[in-house]
C-alpha cells in the first residue's frame, strides 16, 4: 500500500500532459496519474479521470512509456509488448538454404529413352531374343515352318508371332494314316493277271510265280507333326501295342521311336498317358529310365524293325 501512494503521489506531483493513442487509431490527451498492472490511469480535461487497459493502447505509446524511465512503467507495459519476443524468434529461425538439385532429363518417346542409354539397349535386345523364341515354339505348336515364323518375327517383332498364333494349326487329322500299296488278294483279276505267264516265256513262267512278292522285312512308318494331330486319343489308338509289359507278335521286333525337341528317345513301353503328355521307358545310356515328352514337343514318331 505504501509503494501505491507513493506512486501515486509521484505521478502526481510529476503529472504531464501527453498524447495517447489507442490500438484503433484513436487519440487522447491527459495527464499521467497513476499506472497500474491492468491500467493506465490520466486526467483528461475538465478534471475528469480515464483508465486507459494496456491492451488497448497502441504499440507506438506502449513503447513510449516504457522508454521513459522517469514514469517507471516498463513492469506493467513489458508483457503488451510485441517486440520483446522478436530476439528470441530471431535465434531459434531456421534459414533454409538452396541446395543443388539434380536437372531432369528432357521429356522424350519411350523407343528414345530406350535407344538412349545402355540399360535400355540391352533391355531391347532381351525382348527381340525373346520374340524370335516365341516365334519358334509357336511354328512348333502351329506345325508352321520354323525358318518362315522366325523370318517373320524378326522382320515384324511381337505382331508376327501373334499373327501365326491366331492361325489355325496346319495338320490332318488324327484318323488319317499312311495306308501302303496293298498287294493283290488272291482269286481276283488282278492277281491272276499276275500269276499268268506271259506270252513266249513257257516254264520259265512257274518260277517267275512262286517268287516272293515283297520282302520280309517291314517297312518304317513315319508319323511327322503337321500331317497328324499327336494327342491322347491318337497315341492310344495307333501305339497301343507298345502299352503292355509284354509285346504281341505283330510288335515284337519294333521298335518305337519318338523324336522331339529335346531329342530322340527308343521307347520300350509307354507306361503312363495324360491329356497332355506321356511317360514312357526309353533306353538311354545303357540303362532303362522313365521319361515325361509333352505332346507339344513332339516333332516325329517312327515305327521300324529292330536293328539286329
Amino acid at each position: 500500500m505504501a509503494v501505491g501512494l507513493w506512486l501515486c503521489v509521484w505521478f502526481v506531483a510529476n503529472g504531464r500532459a501527453m498524447p495517447f493513442e489507442y490500438a484503433d487509431g484513436t487519440k487522447i490527451e491527459g495527464d499521467i496519474i497513476q499506472g497500474k498492472p491492468e491500467f493506465l490511469q490520466i486526467r483528461v480535461e475538465g478534471n475528469r479521470y480515464e483508465k486507459l487497459a494496456w491492451d488497448k493502447l497502441s504499440q507506438t505509446t506502449l513503447k513510449q512509456l516504457a522508454g521513459d524511465p522517469k514514469l517507471k512503467l516498463e513492469a506493467f507495459i513489458q508483457p503488451y509488448l510485441e517486440e520483446l519476443e522478436d530476439p528470441t524468434i530471431k535465434k531459434t529461425e531456421v534459414v533454409i538454404k538452396p541446395v543443388p538439385r539434380l536437372e531432369r532429363p528432357p521429356k522424350g518417346s519411350l523407343l528414345g529413352a530406350l535407344f538412349g542409354s545402355s540399360v535400355g539397349l540391352i533391355a531391347l535386345l532381351l525382348l527381340y531374343a525373346a520374340n524370335l523364341y516365341a516365334a519358334y515354339e509357336i511354328s512348333i505348336i502351329r506345325a508352321y515352318p520354323a525358318g518362315l515364323v522366325c523370318g517373320i518375327a524378326a522382320v515384324a517383332p511381337i505382331i508376327g508371332p501373334v499373327i501365326f498364333l491366331c492361325l489355325p494349326t496346319k495338320m490332318k487329322s488324327a484318323e488319317e494314316e499312311i495306308i501302303p500299296d496293298a498287294a493283290p488278294v488272291a482269286g481276283t483279276a488282278e492277281a491272276e493277271a499276275e500269276a499268268a505267264p506271259a506270252p513266249g516265256h513257257g516254264g520259265l513262267s512257274l518260277a517267275h510265280a512262286e517268287a516272293p512278292a515283297t520282302s520280309a522285312v517291314p517297312e518304317t512308318q513315319v508319323f511327322k507333326r503337321g500331317q497328324f494331330t499327336f494327342n491322347r486319343r491318337f497315341i492310344e489308338t495307333k501305339f497301343s501295342g507298345f502299352f503292355g509289359m509284354v509285346r504281341r507278335d505283330a510288335e515284337k521286333n519294333l521298335d518305337l521311336v519318338i523324336k522331339s525337341a529335346r531329342g530322340e528317345f527308343i521307347v520300350t513301353r509307354i507306361s503312363r498317358i495324360a491329356t497332355n503328355d506321356l511317360h514312357a521307358d526309353v533306353h538311354r545310356g545303357g540303362a532303362s529310365q522313365e521319361v515325361q515328352i509333352p505332346f507339344s514337343e513332339i516333332l516325329e514318331i517312327q515305327i521300324k524293325p529292330r536293328e539286329t
